[in-house]
């Protein structure tokens, strides 16, 4: 009787060795799961307003405006977009500042996701220029970055207050 307690036994280890899981017969049905990754928009946010502050004719006035953000929510394998910057003349009642009296720094981009961001600071004018792009992007992802913008004001320059339109796009 001993030596067929021990007979069982073994047999029962060596089918747990052979068989390990769980026994799935050919008749038991499988579920088939499905699911969508859903895609949305490039976007671009940008602040509704800046002021550079006060200086004198001759000076340079600086200052960050605020945060811009590009969201890549298109969901892509390859994703890639470019930011681009004009700006139109500086007017007062009086006078006008050219636009390419300013210039525009991105400075540091923060990011999420996958996307390599690259910055160039340029001289603004009146038609857009590349002021960053994003590159070998994969899926969603955000870079946001507060640009410096800063303005030569000319010698002569009249007093007053200047007001000049930025636009910032994405594609």
């Amino acid at each position: 009787m001993r030596a067929r307690i021990l007979s069982v036994a073994a047999a029962a280890a060596a089918l747990v060795l052979v068989r390990p899981g769980p026994v799935v017969a050919a008749s038991d049905p499988g579920t088939t799961v499905t699911f969508a990754v859903r895609s949305g928009a490039l976007t671009l946010s940008v602040p509704a307003s800046a002021n550079l502050g006060a200086g004198a004719p001759g000076t340079v006035i600086s200052a960050p405006i605020g945060p811009v953000t590009v969201t890549d929510d298109r969901a892509l394998l390859s994703a890639s977009w470019t930011v681009t910057a004009a700006e139109t003349d500086f007017t007062s009642s009086a006078s006008t500042v050219p636009a390419t009296s300013a210039t525009y720094a991105a400075g540091t981009v923060t990011t999420t996701g996958t996307i390599t961001a690259t910055t160039t600071d340029v001289t603004l004018s009146n038609s857009g220029q590349v002021v960053v792009t994003g590159s070998a992007g994969v899926g969603d992802n955000t870079a946001t970055w507060n640009p410096t913008v800063a303005v030569a004001v000319p010698a002569g320059a009249v007093g007053g207050a200047y007001t000049g339109t930025l636009t910032q796009s994405v594609a």
